[in-house]
């Protein structure tokens, strides 16, 4: 099993077969929120969340992966 230390990329950490922690279940709930704040220490995931949404709501890279498929 690998571990994406340093890699804030969704779109690689999938590709490559990193072991990666599936929050795509929260989206729903980020998009109905008033507001959203992400308040982490350093290497907590934050880039990564960002990068999970940007693969999710860009139509040509959604359709490119499979993860949001079940979505």
């Amino acid at each position: 099993m690998k571990f994406p230390y340093g890699i804030s990329d969704f779109r690689s950490i999938i590709r490559e077969n990193y072991f990666y922690c599936d929050r795509t279940d929260k989206i729903p709930l980020l998009e109905n929120t008033k507001s959203q704040l992400f308040i982490r220490p350093r290497r907590f995931g934050k880039s990564l969340v960002l990068s999970m949404l940007e693969n999710y709501y860009d139509v040509a890279k959604k359709m490119n992966l499979k993860i949001f498929l079940v979505i």
